[in-house]
């Protein structure tokens, strides 16, 4: 596809015209992530509410607190390599200051990205967490490899023209992708559908979901699934903008829906009740056990 008709799609798609646009292998039907009955459970920047975010540790922890899916949201550095962090500067996360796009992956590991933790959570602090390293993806597939669950987020792709090359090519590298989307280890969410399209245009086996703050919930909410359905299986709306009558009506549609970001018991019970698919959450092991009552009583 020239250069130009790529540029339209995207215009297009990202303000909502997407029927006006159907390029060959574009608008493929997405497969489905696998298995379709269970609630996900994914663990939000790791365990992030045991530990710091976006750390081996956090990841650790989500795993051993039976997590299916650990989140990670990616930026890209200087020199082009791909981070777990969820902001644009490393301010918030480490003892460092400025954008990640003006600095190397060697600057950014000389950063302690596990201190702030202990000074914000004092209850849960522990020296362990002290000088922790921000990781690249690589050496999060390298850590982890096949026998974990990625759920991956391609976070300002407009500041990183390639992220969605390089992860692709990390994936296929770690063989990540499978034929299809039940044989995927990776979900990838964006709030940018310009983004998903590149990824869905480069394999559409790999399952999608469409991260949206202000989904439509009103007149026009049947249209913007439509348009979502066609390159991916699934939204991740904000859980504090939706309710009972829009969860049904992205299921209606053939959809899973993921909500972000559940911490209450009180919250997770209603997401069930309602009839999530899966849930964001930074307690992983709390939601556990509330799924695990939920079934109970059914």
């Amino acid at each position: 596809m020239k250069k130009w008709m790529k540029r339209t799609a995207v215009a297009l798609l990202s303000i909502g015209l997407l029927t006006q646009f159907a390029a060959p292998g574009v608008m493929a039907n997405p497969s489905k992530p696998a298995p379709d009955a269970k609630i996900l459970n994914v663990a939000h920047r790791g365990a992030s509410g045991h530990a710091p975010e976006h750390t081996i540790v956090a990841y650790e922890k989500g795993i051993e607190m039976k997590a299916d899916y650990i989140e990670i949201d990616l930026q890209m550095t200087k020199d082009g390599v791909l981070i777990a962090m969820h902001d644009t500067t490393v301010n918030r996360t480490t003892n460092g200051t400025g954008r990640v796009a003006d600095k190397t992956v060697a600057e950014i590991k000389q950063l302690d990205a596990g201190t702030w933790f202990n000074e914000r959570n004092p209850g849960k602090a522990k020296e362990e967490y002290v000088g922790l390293e921000v990781p690249t993806l690589e050496e999060i597939f390298q850590h982890f490899g096949k026998s974990t669950k990625y759920y991956i987020e391609t976070k300002s792709p407009t500041l990183y023209p390639g992220m969605e090359d390089e992860l692709l090519r990390l994936m296929d590298e770690y063989k990540l992708t499978g034929v299809n989307g039940r044989s995927s280890h990776v979900i990838i969410q964006s709030f940018h559908p310009e983004s998903l399209l590149i990824i869905h245009e480069k394999n559409p086996n790999i399952p999608l979901v469409q991260l949206l703050s202000f989904p439509t919930t009103g007149i026009g909410a049947d249209r913007e699934l439509e348009q979502i359905k066609k390159y991916a299986i699934g939204v991740g709306p904000n859980f504090s903008r939706i309710n009972e009558s829009y969860i049904q009506k992205v299921r209606s549609h053939g959809l899973s829906i993921h909500p972000y970001t559940l911490n209450s018991e009180e919250q997770m019970r209603r997401a069930l009740e309602w009839g999530v698919t899966g849930v964001f959450t930074d307690y992983p092991d709390v939601f556990r056990q509330v799924i695990k009552e939920y079934k109970s009583k059914k």
